[in-house]
């Protein structure tokens, strides 16, 4: 058994790691991550990673069709993961200003963060350049489930939990669990 598994893990994980790898046009800077699962960094601004951070986990779903994708999209976009944070397969974070991942989070499979709409709301303005956007703030020690989306200008509070399937369109204190659509607060911790 031991061969097989040694056979598998190259052809089916460490190959769609690096082939990932090689399809990324920006190459992040700070630490080196844990990836596990493959990642896809891309854009024209920066992507900061900090210490003992970790994309993807074997035993959980999407792991061997997905990856994780970040894009720091303008010159002055910039996507920051801080310390000790793990990350949840089929991970996307793609910013036009700023998205800040704080240290100790934990993120759950399929989750979305965007900090612009990407196009202007307005039908006449909508193939125009320079759509608005608002930095996202993920607080120390949040736990975010899985399936969350966490849209432009929202700031997660410190130690909060967010449930699985919630979408965020507005900020949230400390201390609380929020879930739902549009989420709210549930409890306070």
């Amino acid at each position: 058994m031991g061969l097989i598994k040694k056979i598998k893990g190259l052809l089916f994980i460490k190959a769609r790691r690096l082939k990932y790898s090689w399809l990324s046009d920006l190459r992040p800077t700070g630490h080196r991550p844990d990836l596990i699962s493959p990642v896809l960094f891309s854009g024209n601004g920066q992507i900061i990673i900090g210490e003992n951070v970790q994309f993807g986990y074997q035993q959980s779903p999407l792991f061997y069709s997905h990856y994780s994708y970040l894009e720091a999209r303008e010159k002055i976009s910039r996507i920051e993961i801080g310390n000790n944070v793990v990350i949840n397969n089929n991970f996307s974070a793609v910013s036009n200003s700023g998205i800040e991942i704080q240290d100790n989070c934990v993120i759950g499979v399929n989750v979305s963060i965007v900090d612009s709409d990407f196009h202007h709301l307005e039908a006449e303005k909508r193939n125009d350049t320079n759509p608005p956007a608002e930095p996202v703030i993920i607080g120390k020690n949040v736990f975010i489930g899985s399936n969350v989306t966490i849209l432009k200008g929202v700031t997660i509070g410190n130690n909060s939990v967010i449930g699985s399937g919630s979408i965020l369109s507005k900020s949230f204190p400390d201390n609380v669990i929020v879930a739902g659509n549009p989420a709210k607060v549930v409890r306070t911790l």
